[in-house]
């Protein structure tokens, strides 16, 4: 059967009867993959651990008829023990692999993988607060797919900004004009933020305050939930401030 190699990383795994896993992988040329990885739970594997969540690596799999098999695994990034170490990490990084995992085939390009690596990178090292690391990957995403957000234009009808309303259902930040009736606004500290978090400036992201934000966390799980047409479940875990290990 044709054989191919791509760098992958692992989304999620399940079990396959006594000693297999189903494992999930956004790959880098290949979109979204699930292969069946044969023997992963014995002790003996010789790659079972190069196959857990969050893992990067380099893959040889063979096309099968309904799943793909993979033979070969390995390591390119071993992001697992340093994000599992700490609760912070460990919840932001799921809540970013199933983020991940609801991209469709179209989505899932070599953009949003190497997306997805530096997003686990970091969390990984610690650089900045795990919930900011998230934020700033959900946003990210969703520009990846075609769902960039309205920061500085109003979303709706297109009037410049800056705007004190965001409202997740319109695309991001509206005027006065376009705001729904009682809905809520936007301090200009969060708004700014928000904008930072898109454009990766961590020297602003990393002075904000803690109410600042909670505040762009809560906008953001809302706007990304919102367009994936279905929760977040992960995000229920992650703190509701940035903060903890850094």
């Amino acid at each position: 059967m044709p054989t191919y190699r791509d760098e992958v990383v692992v989304l999620r795994t399940h079990k396959l009867g006594e000693a297999d896993r189903i494992v999930t992988m956004l790959s880098r040329r290949h979109g979204k993959l699930r292969a069946v990885a044969k023997g992963v739970r014995r002790t003996s594997s010789r790659f079972g651990a190069r196959l857990e969540p969050f893992m990067v690596a380099d893959v040889q799999l063979y096309q099968g008829r309904s799943l793909d098999i993979v033979q070969q695994a390995e390591t390119l990034g071993s992001y697992g023990a340093d994000i599992a170490a700490h609760y912070d990490r460990y919840t932001s990084a799921h809540a970013m692999v199933e983020a991940a995992d609801r991209l469709n085939e179209a989505e899932a390009t070599p953009q949003q993988y190497l997306l997805l690596v530096g997003g686990l990178r970091a969390l990984a090292r610690g650089e900045h607060a795990s919930r900011s690391v998230l934020d700033s990957y959900l946003l990210r995403a969703m520009a990846l797919s075609g769902w960039a957000p309205g920061l500085s234009e109003c979303a709706r009808c297109g009037r410049p900004g800056p705007h004190d309303t965001f409202v997740a259902q319109l695309g991001g930040m509206v005027c006065s004009d376009c705001a729904p009736t009682g809905a809520a606004r936007v301090h200009p500290e969060t708004a700014t933020l928000l904008e930072s978090l898109m454009a990766g400036e961590w020297e602003r992201v990393d002075a904000a305050s803690p109410g600042s934000g909670a505040a762009a966390s809560g906008l953001i799980a809302a706007y990304a939930q919102w367009h994936l047409e279905r929760g977040i479940r992960s995000l229920s875990h992650v703190a509701a401030e940035p903060g903890g290990d850094r």
